[in-house]
């Protein structure tokens, strides 16, 4: 069995919640230490004792509702956000496909962008170039390479931003809800790219609403529920377990709705 590459061993992340002051600020300034205790002590848990590995090689789904915490998990993997609580081991050279086009200079031209998100990923400069046209004509948007990208609508700067980070050969990838972008087509081949990253042995962390893709892409699935993990495991037994409980609730909110 391969060595992990991702460790999670008891994770908690919480953040202050920053509350208006119901007294208003004079009561606030009489009543100082208290309402600063008060602040101090009110926070939100995003994550709860969350352990898990990912293997090298592995594709791991992470599911769950809006708000369980998959996006922080990923961003704590990510190195960009950091532990209340835990430690976390990760292996390999890391790219994260979580907002595609977001590191864009509007008045740059999608060219000139390729090269700067390149050198900001850590490739020098030649070998961006060496890679150039390859991600131009992933893109499909060749003809508007020299046009500064704020020209772009949102589709053609998602298919940029992906085209950029599937050519640049990491050995951890982690990927938030990206396969939905652009056209039937460009869908297709971000899938069949998922797929040949897999088949190199790259890890994969998936996060996704789609449980289509989470089968199709995933060895094993974690599923985050109320911040912590509820179950995890064989990916169509999980999924199945999660759309029950899915179907449930929305069964309980219909009744509700009409009672």
């Amino acid at each position: 069995m391969s060595e992990p590459a991702v460790i999670f061993d008891n994770i908690s992340k919480s953040y202050p919640m920053y509350h208006h002051f119901t007294g208003g600020i004079k009561n606030f300034l009489f009543h100082l230490p208290k309402a600063l205790k008060s602040l101090r002590g009110s926070r939100y848990e995003a994550l709860r004792d969350i352990s898990f590995e990912v293997r090298k090689g592995e594709a791991l789904g992470i599911i769950g509702k809006n708000g369980a915490g998959k996006s922080t998990t990923l961003g704590l993997i990510a190195g960009v956000l950091k532990p209340t609580k835990g430690s976390i081991v990760v292996r390999g050279r890391t790219l994260p496909l979580l907002e595609l086009g977001g590191g864009f200079h509007p008045e740059l031209t999608g060219r000139e962008n390729i090269m700067l998100n390149g050198v900001l990923l850590g490739l020098l400069r030649a070998e961006v170039r060496k890679k150039m046209d390859e991600i131009i004509e992933f893109s499909g948007i060749s003809e508007f390479m020299d046009q500064p990208i704020r020209t772009y609508s949102s589709g053609m700067l998602a298919r940029l931003g992906f085209s950029v980070i599937a050519h640049l050969d990491p050995e951890i990838l982690l990927i938030d809800e990206i396969l939905a972008v652009g056209d039937l087509e460009f869908q297709q081949k971000c899938i069949e790219k998922m797929m040949d990253f897999k088949r190199n042995d790259v890890t994969i962390v998936f996060v996704s609403h789609s449980m289509g893709a989470v089968e199709m892409l995933c060895d094993r699935v974690v599923w985050i529920d109320d911040n912590a993990i509820r179950m995890s495991g064989n990916t169509k037994e999980v999924v199945k377990e999660f759309e029950k409980a899915e179907r449930n609730a929305e069964l309980l909110r219909y009744v509700k709705g009409n009672l």
